[in-house]
């Protein structure tokens, strides 16, 4: 198979990792320039939303891939 037999688990870990940890890196350290009509910190709830689909994702990725 082109690129791997595990190229599906593989895509979706890095896309559940960047979406947990990308978020998580923009709650904690928020722009220290803000434009206008932009937000200083992220929405607290959309953000643990997000970081939870991603871990959540992540997870299954692994799993998939050890299972």
């Amino acid at each position: 198979m082109f690129l791997g037999e595990n190229l599906l688990p593989l895509l979706t870990l890095a896309i559940g990792g960047a979406l947990a940890v990308g978020t998580l890196a923009a709650m904690i350290r928020p722009r220290t320039e803000v434009r206008d009509g932009e937000l200083e910190r992220p929405p607290l709830g959309r953000s643990i939303l997000q970081i939870a689909i991603g871990t959540i994702v992540s997870i299954w990725a692994i799993a998939s891939l050890l299972g």
